[in-house]
């Protein structure tokens, strides 16, 4: 005999599915998560604030 399917969960499982494969690919298409663009923004930021720091400025030139 054949197995009795309940398509009401059959169709909701198949769009969880398909929600799932979407959330992937924008996974791989946008990248990084917010954290991580957070803390390079952060990272750059003090690299620059470093170097400029070191700058050494002799005499104003316009």
């Amino acid at each position: 005999m054949t197995e009795i399917v309940n398509l009401r969960t059959q169709r909701k499982r198949a769009k969880r599915l398909k929600a799932e494969q979407e959330a992937a690919a924008n996974r791989l298409v946008h990248g990084r998560s917010k954290a991580e663009r957070k803390f390079d923004r952060a990272q750059s930021a003090r690299a620059v604030t470093c170097l400029d720091q070191h700058r050494i400025i002799t005499g104003a030139r316009k």
